[in-house]
């Protein structure tokens, strides 16, 4: 078996274990909300930082690149417009159609798209699916929570000012955007022709495994499968939007656009990502339908791991 063959096995090991112990850690009361609230800390600050900047210290510097915070920046904002316009104004609840659009825009493209970029693509396409990520975390700043608040607002009919503009500073010019620091300075190095040491590739290797682990732990610790099915129904066309339509035109527009093969597996691949843990953040900070949120996360990634990247890989590989 090549390496991509063996590598499949994160799926496995990096990706289902982590949710399933979280899972049974949450539900026998192994560690407290306080204590996952601190390793999610550590991953964001300490971890992705580290792994950013080892990535993008070895990226093949193209034109290409260019595109990709673009290609980012769209896989936010073209669901979510597909999303609101077509399927979120049935709900009439408006803080049901505000985590709906959470949900259609934000998809788990830094820690499964990496993990999974970096199956097929080693330390090139995770480097590819961190860079849109981190467009992803911009938006999720500047466009998704003003629409998080926008729908809580209009479902309290509230026209006083709250303290949401403060938040949004500090989260958008936080500690928590460090990653971005690790991506200039690995661009720094690679464009100055400074050799990365092979050391630095081992313990890149590593750190992939232990950043999955400590991003997935907490996304087990949130599963509550009884109001999973009970929002079962209202995500349907949440997954068609996901799984389909999304894939569809974005696929069809990098065949035109991109010409590295690499980048475009890589994009492929992120396309099909279910939806993100940071939907279920903006709509518990805001105060929308948490648990309809969940229910797309759950049952979005489920299908992904279970059938949608298997077919990917066999398919790319």
């Amino acid at each position: 078996m090549d390496g991509a063959s063996l590598r499949i096995l994160y799926v496995l090991t990096d990706l289902i274990c982590p949710l399933v112990v979280g899972y049974f850690m949450h539900h026998r009361h192994w560690v407290s909300d306080n204590i996952i609230n601190k390793v999610i800390r550590f991953n964001v600050i300490c971890v992705y930082t580290t792994l950013s900047l080892l990535s993008f210290w070895v990226l093949p510097l193209s034109w290409n690149l260019l595109l990709v915070p673009l290609f980012g920046a769209a896989l936010v904002l073209l669901p979510g417009a597909i999303g609101w316009l077509f399927f979120a104004n049935r709900m009439e609840n408006l803080l049901d159609r505000g985590a709906f659009i959470a949900s259609a825009m934000l998809a788990n493209l830094g820690t499964l798209g990496g993990v999974c970029a970096f199956i097929l693509y080693n330390e090139q396409g995770y480097a590819y699916a961190q860079l849109i990520g981190t467009t992803q975390n911009i938006l999720l700043c500047i466009v998704v929570f003003p629409m998080a608040q926008y729908f809580y607002l209009k479902h309290s009919a509230s026209l006083r000012k709250s303290s949401a503009s403060h938040n949004f500073r500090e989260m958008f010019f936080s500690i928590n955007q460090l990653s971005l620091l690790g991506m200039a300075t690995g661009l720094i190095l690679n464009a100055n022709g400074i050799q990365r040491p092979p050391v630095l590739g081992e313990i890149f290797q590593s750190l992939v495994h232990i950043g999955a682990w400590i991003a997935m732990l907490p996304v087990g610790f949130l599963i509550d499968f009884r109001q999973v099915r009970r929002y079962a129904k209202n995500i349907q066309t949440l997954t068609l939007l996901r799984f389909v339509i999304t894939p569809l035109i974005f696929n069809a527009i990098t065949y035109f656009l991109v010409s590295d093969s690499l980048l475009r597996g890589t994009l492929m691949i992120l396309t099909f990502c279910p939806t993100a843990i940071n939907a279920v953040l903006a709509c518990k900070l805001y105060k929308l339908n948490v648990d309809l949120c969940v229910s797309s996360f759950v049952i979005t990634t489920a299908a992904f791991l279970l059938a949608i990247f298997p077919l990917l890989f066999f398919c790319l590989h």
